[in-house]
């Protein structure tokens, strides 16, 4: 019999059960939604009419949005949820005015794929999730303000997500002023003279066409024919930061190819300097500052241009500019667009065999070692492979400062993502280059003296030789000589000269890239874009916004195969033609003219990069956020200096996606004057992960986890032995627990304690059903302390406690007052039961102050039982707006402490004392101690060490 149906249970008609608790918390939940207890007002019309309200300072708490999944929730979700409604509710009993709310992430891929398999509009299965998952989170007992709730699907939010992909659309980067600013100001710019054209004409004697492109290469959102990662399996193209480590979709583990197409892109490398330095001034773990700066990885070096017959230069950037005499040949990223351009018709007299890949023109061996290094994931071009793979393109370009022509490869080492997608070889000095040149067999000479015996005859080396500590060998031509040289001076000389001969310049490079934003999906916003007959994109006036996603017939992707890096993707918006093509009038005096939409759809991403802004003004119509209600929530102010959230709290997962992208539009947003607020979130707070155990047969596949019986230390599942071990918590490792489960069995109170109660918040812990009844039965004793089990009565007496009661319940107020504001809310729970059972042992009726005081303590780690007994103790308020109690320091200071006297290091006595008690007193209470003077025996004594008040140290003569 479980212990919510035991006997006593029965046998005490007012004992607190999970019956009575899910009864207190459904009653307390629909009380708290009609009364709009958690409604935060805003400073405009909310505040104006309440000085008092108006006062207070503000706390804006947010958790990272949550993705409706058909799956549910399982106990794992609601950490984050349940910590911050703890750290929300204590924060409004402190004197703030607090919003705190809760909205769904609801375009992506998992409800698209659903479509696709069932024919079942996304939006109704995302729709029913919400329903279901909203239902969950209520139960938890969530103080949301519900007015600010929405989902990213609903078109008067996406609206809005559209407005902002127009201004960033709209927008161009100044570098002179470090910010963005309108397109309008870089046109005038160009009508005006004030900034030439590319090639100098006037812009006056520029097409539409010539116009559109030369303010593509400056719009902050620009498309482009790129190399993507391009996924035949999802039938969509993805994010660096959507591909894992091992080249496959971090959604689905599906191929990855690299492949060419015209996408949406975000310059958000433009921003790449801004989004490093503003770091600095975030409260977030320096595990997720690094991650940012690694990811966004500046680096400094020189540009260097390498003239290639006919077909313009081939630039690189490097950081070891000082070896460009050793450069004896280039490789180029197997998707570099000069490939193209710079391949002969045949192969060059005199080519090497090994160069050719055995292909008998330079066209076939590039198209073929193309196809093959698609098929590779980036991790696996990278790797360390003992055989180097490439080919020779035919061309050659020509070294500038030795004036040598070097011959020009394509190779998988060599990637896109980084740099220019080129590279000088210097093999002598790089384990790669010395490898691929070994390989192919080219020249390997060394520039940078080797620190061992080795030599500078780089054709005898058995590897590559590298250092920063070195001297410059073999370096020079007629106008300059790096010989001699240090590594750092060197760069700096050859740098000068460099830029001096208009053949490169020093640079700063990040491996961050622009944002791929293109989808070729259906579930997501549509593009508030339209191509005119000559191919020129326009964007839709905002009279026109929402521009609401059609109706298709088919969801999917048109037939794809996963593993085939050829497959191309047709969208299924581009099948709707009423949709597609159009007439409008864009009101830009051209008047109704044929149009054609964009037919691919943003990221999921979109939505989740500006929804802090939307839960500060959810029904504004007119605008995007009301300015004085921005810059109250998340405006600078006095430690927060680029603004943003209070506190954020989420998953380590994010730290390159959705953190980094909300970075980037938030400083736009605040660039244009939109927002007083750089940047989004102030203080960042990750939650660890609730782990459970995973129980698999000889198969290696998962078994029911509630089905396991464990004997004499091994685990069996239906009679067969199973393995064990700790791992994440879901569905499809049939170890899943939801929170249904465990609020119907113990209520939600209890569900909540014990999820804080499990360990620090930021590290993870195992999931233990058979611990939860601990805090069940602590709930309990709080109802015992106050309600009579048998009658129903409060207990309470309006007598004053006794000393000691007075100072166990400052203590804990003290106690659990710091760990709330420091979210250590594990130790905040220890702290309440040691109050608690200090309380039960004591016996009789508690006093009327204390019993308040504990309840109040209680409130916002389980806030349904706090509220019952708030309102049995006869209050007629809300507990969730009471002003937590106050430690009086009188009691929170111990009466006494023990202080250790040694003599000679041995413990001679131990002295009861006040804690405030002087050095020179303690030296006189200590040296009049019989036990001490028995122990010095008449010795004399010749130092006295005191630490007040808890150790004295005597040394005799």
């Amino acid at each position: 019999m479980s212990e919510t149906n035991s006997a006593a249970d029965v046998a005490a008609p007012h004992r607190y059960t999970a019956a009575m608790a899910a009864d207190i918390e459904a009653r307390w939940q629909d009380f708290w939604d009609a009364d709009g207890t958690y409604e935060a007002p805003n400073p405009t019309g909310d505040l104006a009419g309440d000085p008092e309200q108006a006062a207070k300072p503000k706390k804006f708490i947010m958790d990272m949005f949550p993705y409706p999944s058909g799956a549910g929730l399982h106990v794992g979700h609601p950490l984050g949820y349940i910590a911050t409604d703890v750290f929300a509710r204590h924060q409004r009993m402190t004197g703030h005015n607090v919003l705190h709310t809760l909205g769904f992430d609801a375009f992506g891929l998992p409800a698209e794929q659903y479509a696709v398999q069932t024919g079942t509009h996304p939006r109704i299965s995302t729709e029913a999730n919400i329903e279901n998952m909203t239902a969950q989170l209520r139960r938890l007992g969530l103080g949301h303000d519900k007015r600010r709730s929405f989902a990213t699907i609903e078109s008067e939010y996406y609206k809005w997500t559209q407005w902002i992909f127009l201004q960033i659309f709209n927008s161009w980067y100044d570098t002179d002023a470090d910010r963005a600013r309108p397109i309008a100001e870089l046109v005038a710019q160009f009508e005006s003279g004030e900034r030439p054209t590319p090639d100098g004409r006037d812009w006056s004697a520029l097409s539409a066409a010539e116009r559109a492109d030369i303010l593509s290469d400056h719009r902050l959102a620009y498309a482009s024919d790129a190399p993507v990662n391009w996924s035949p399996g999802l039938g969509t193209v993805l994010a660096n930061e959507e591909v894992t480590a091992d080249g496959r979709s971090e959604r689905g583990n599906f191929p990855v190819f690299k492949s060419k197409l015209r996408q949406w892109n975000m310059r958000i490398t433009a921003y790449a300097d801004r989004l490093l330095n503003d770091l600095d001034g975030l409260d977030w773990p320096e595990a997720i500052k690094l991650q940012q700066r690694n990811w966004i990885g500046r680096s400094e070096g020189a540009r260097v241009d390498f003239p290639v017959d006919g077909a313009g230069d081939i630039t690189v950037f490097t950081t070891r500019q000082d070896t460009l005499f050793g450069a004896t040949y280039m490789v180029l990223a197997p998707e570099h667009e000069l490939v193209e351009r710079i391949i002969p018709a045949a192969w060059p007299d005199g080519t090497h065999p090994v160069w050719t890949g055995g292909h008998a023109t330079p066209a076939e061996a590039v198209t073929a070692y193309r196809k093959q290094a698609a098929a590779k994931s980036d991790v696996e071009r990278q790797a360390e492979a003992k055989d180097k793979t490439g080919v020779f393109t035919g061309a050659y370009a020509t070294n500038p400062v030795s004036g040598e022509r070097v011959p020009v490869f394509i190779a998988d080492y060599v990637l896109m993502g980084y740099g220019t997608g080129a590279i000088m070889a210097v093999p002598a000095h790089d384990p790669r280059d010395f490898a691929f040149a070994r390989a192919f067999e080219l020249p390997i000479r060394c520039v940078v003296e080797p620190s061992d015996d080795r030599g500078t005859d780089a054709s005898t080396w058995e590897d590559a030789f590298g250092s920063y500590d070195a001297k410059l060998v073999n370096s020079a031509n007629d106008e300059i000589s790096l010989d001699g040289l240090g590594v750092v001076d060197a760069k700096i000389r050859i740098t000068e000269w460099l830029k001096e001969h208009g053949v490169g310049e020093g640079t700063v490079n990040f491996r961050l890239r622009d944002w791929l934003f293109s989808r070729q999906r259906y579930w997501g916003e549509p593009f508030p874009i339209v191509y005119d007959e000559d191919g020129i994109a326009h964007p839709l006036p905002e009279s026109m916004l929402p521009l609401e996603l059609p109706e298709v017939d088919d969801y999917s992707p048109r037939t794809f195969d996963p593993d085939d890096a050829d497959t191309q993707p047709e969208t299924p918006l581009s099948r709707n033609a009423d949709w597609v093509d159009v007439t409008l009038d864009l009101g830009d005096g051209a008047g109704p003219k044929k149009y054609r939409r964009e037919t691919n759809t943003m990221p999921n991403w979109a939505g989740s990069c500006w929804y802090e802004l939307r839960y500060l003004d959810p029904n504004n119509s007119d605008k995007l956020v009301d300015p004085a209600i921005e810059q109250y929530w998340m405006g600078p102010r006095e430690g927060q200096p680029t603004g943003g959230v209070d506190l954020y709290v989420g998953g380590a997962e994010h730290a390159v996606l959705h953190l980094l992208y909300a970075r980037f539009w938030s400083k736009v947003l605040h660039d244009l004057g939109h927002v007083s607020s750089a940047e989004p979130f102030h203080k960042l707070y990750n939650q660890g992960m609730i782990q459970a155990f995973v129980y698999r047969d000889s198969r290696g596949i998962a078994v029911p986890a509630a089905e396991v019986e464990e004997r004499d230390g091994a685990y069996y599942y239906e009679g067969e032995k199973v393995s064990r071990v700790l791992g994440k918590m879901g569905k499809s490792l049939k170890n899943a627990v939801t929170p249904d489960e465990i609020c119907g069995e113990y209520g939600a109170d209890t569900l909540r304690l014990y999820e804080m109660a499990m360990g620090p918040l930021d590290v993870s812990r195992p999931w233990d059903t058979r611990a939860v009844v601990g805090q069940y039965r602590l709930l309990q004793r709080l109802w015992r302390n106050v309600v009579d089990e048998e009658s129903g009565e409060v207990t309470v007496v309006d007598a004053e406690p006794g000393e000691d009661t007075l100072r166990a319940l400052h203590k804990a107020i003290d106690g659990v007052g710091g760990d709330m504001t420091g979210m250590r809310f594990n130790t905040a729970i220890a702290k309440v039961t040691e109050l608690n059972n200090h309380l039960t042992k004591a016996g009789g009726p508690l006093s009327r102050s204390v019993a308040e005081a504990l309840v109040l303590l209680v409130a916002p780690l389980a806030p349904h039982i706090a509220e019952e007994l708030w309102r049995r103790l006869g209050h007629t308020e809300s507990v969730v707006h009471q002003d937590f109690p106050v430690a009086d320091p009188a009691y929170v200071v111990d009466e006494t402490v023990t202080c250790v006297v040694q003599i000679k290091g041995k413990v001679r006595a131990r002295l009861e004392i006040s804690p405030s008690i002087t050095d020179a007193e303690l030296e006189t209470l200590a040296l009049a101690d019989p036990a001490v003077v028995a122990a010095l025996d008449g010795a004399g004594i010749r130092k006295v060490i005191v630490r007040a008040p808890k150790l004295v140290n005597i040394v005799p003569a």
